[in-house]
């Protein structure tokens, strides 16, 4: 083929250090339309952004020629200049080091995008970390001796 033809979908969940709920409603769509530019300049398809104060949900069409982690690196990194330079939070914003991808099929897109648009609903019956490890188990992914959360630690 002279072509690359592709159609993956990948989820992608990622939490602020600390697990610190500093995403305000203030400026929480800035930051959704800031990181769509983000995505859709490095030529990938955002299907849909949502998330809570402490953690963001990313739904895409990926575009093989970039691996995901390079571009979740990107994301986080654009973000955390954006929030800075703008100075949305009064405390310093950082996103925690890892990262969860999740793939599907064309025939689950419209369940994925309304779990993400309704994060805020979501939540109400379920933590972070509740969250994640369904999905973890929902993919069977083995977590084995990995670092899941990074907490604050008061000295």
């Amino acid at each position: 083929m002279a072509d690359v033809f592709s159609q993956i979908y990948i989820q992608t969940v990622f939490a602020v250090k600390n697990r610190q709920a500093l995403i305000q409603a203030e400026w929480e769509e800035s930051l959704y339309r800031y990181t769509t530019g983000v995505v859709e300049t490095r030529g990938h398809k955002m299907l849909v952004i949502n998330g809570m104060p402490d953690h963001i949900h990313i739904f895409i069409g990926l575009k093989p020629a970039e691996a995901i982690a390079d571009l979740v690196r990107e994301i986080k990194n654009a973000t955390n200049d954006y929030i800075r330079e703008n100075r949305l939070s009064p405390y310093r914003f950082d996103w925690q080091a890892g990262y969860g991808a999740f793939s599907y099929s064309r025939s689950h897109m419209d369940a994925v995008c309304r779990y993400i648009l309704n994060q805020k609903e979501h939540h109400k019956k379920r933590t972070f970390e509740e969250e994640f490890m369904k999905i973890l188990a929902d993919f069977e992914v083995e977590i084995g001796r990995k670092t899941m959360f990074d907490f604050f630690l008061p000295d």
